[in-house]
């Protein structure tokens, strides 16, 4: 599924990434671990097809249409309500039958009472979940998380905590958390980057 040979990433004088290689096979997961500066964001980008290497070599056998991303930036409309939001992602990737697989996903991660608000509205936590629900929404077979626990309250924790298991097996995942306790039990491959 992913080969990384050597690979590297560098902005303007500064690296980000030096020298990392992996393998990762085909529904497995991958838990990313590093300090902050470490590149984990780098590396997560250059996986989604974000940004090139500067160097080394870096194959992905996806089609970009079945990756589910979630960045530092949840990548929704604050003007748009989160059903909104979520109907055109539907729309833009096709989804049939879309407005099942919207409800179920907002009813999953506690949204539904809220489904009709603007996101400018939403706490973080609700922002952080609708962009989960949105970086689910089309089924992905290749799902990549960037600190997805970030901003969520313990419910919102438990319910990605039961996501990613459902995941696990199902999907290739690549997680990058600095609380590695919560899916390393998850992980067939790990990660340390320093």
């Amino acid at each position: 599924m992913i080969q990384a040979l050597n690979i590297e990433k560098r902005y303007g004088r500064a690296w980000a990434l030096r020298k990392v290689s992996f393998e990762l096979g085909d529904r497995g997961f991958l838990l990313v671990t590093g300090a902050n500066g470490s590149g984990k964001t780098t590396l997560l980008r250059l996986l989604v097809g974000l940004a090139t290497p500067t160097r080394g070599s870096l194959a992905i056998a996806v089609p970009r249409g079945q990756v589910g991303y979630l960045g530092h930036d949840a990548l929704v409309y604050r003007d748009l309500t989160g059903l909104e939001n979520l109907e055109l992602y539907g729309r833009l990737y096709r989804i049939p039958e879309r407005r099942e697989r919207i409800g179920m996903l907002l009813e999953r991660f506690g949204l539904w009472e809220a489904r009709s608000q603007r996101v400018a509205a939403y706490s973080r936590g609700m922002t952080q979940r609708l962009a989960l629900c949105r970086a689910l929404l089309h089924d992905p077979s290749f799902v990549v998380l960037d600190e997805p626990f970030t901003a969520l309250d313990d419910a919102g924790a438990n319910v990605l905590d039961q996501e990613l298991a459902t995941l696990a097996g199902v999907a290739t995942v690549v997680v990058s958390t600095h609380d590695p306790a919560r899916v390393v039990s998850l992980a067939t491959a790990r990660l340390a980057l320093t």
